[in-house]
């Protein structure tokens, strides 16, 4: 299977949970233990406070995924780098969901909060079309078309990844 035809099966998956999220979100019960303890901290209930936390962890979550997957490439153990982003993608919305359901506040400032969090994605997928846009060989004759293309895929996963976290953090009303 070629990594293209992976990232599209992967941004198909994570597009149909995104818009089937309910059931997902349903299926965390209200005793786990990082929602309880978010649930009871007061800092949590400021939503530029939860804004920057949800930030952090977006950037926690991707810099350790992205230094595991550097590590992996000094092994010779072939597709352990797609379980690893596999993981990641599990992880990153099993917290999205527990923030989700954490935050007691109004619609506005849910919205908010899912704004300042994803804003982590945002600024890399700016970050990575201004090294597209201004991708220069390193030297004469150099063909920069691979690295072009890793810029895409890198711009077309962090697009998808501020995009989901928005909806997951920003439009997520649990019923009660």
């Amino acid at each position: 299977m070629s990594l293209t035809l992976f990232i599209f099966i992967g941004l198909f998956a994570v597009f149909f949970i995104t818009f089937h999220k309910r059931p997902l979100i349903n299926l965390f019960g209200e005793n786990n233990i990082l929602l309880f303890k978010l649930k009871n901290a007061g800092w949590f209930q400021n939503y530029w406070l939860a804004g920057i936390f949800l930030f952090f962890i977006n950037a926690i979550l991707f810099f350790s995924t992205a230094l595991l997957l550097y590590a992996l490439t000094y092994f010779i153990i072939q597709y352990v780098h797609l379980l690893v982003m596999t993981l990641a993608v599990i992880g990153s919305i099993f917290l999205w969901i527990i923030i989700n359901k954490a935050w007691q506040g109004t619609r506005k400032n849910r919205l908010k909060i899912g704004a300042v969090g994803s804003s982590f994605y945002m600024i890399l997928s700016l970050m990575l079309i201004y090294m597209l846009v201004t991708l220069e060989p390193s030297y004469p004759g150099e063909d920069t078309f691979m690295r072009a293309i890793g810029l895409v895929m890198g711009i077309v996963v962090t697009t998808v990844a501020f995009i989901s976290c928005f909806i997951f953090t920003g439009f997520s009303i649990k019923k009660d």
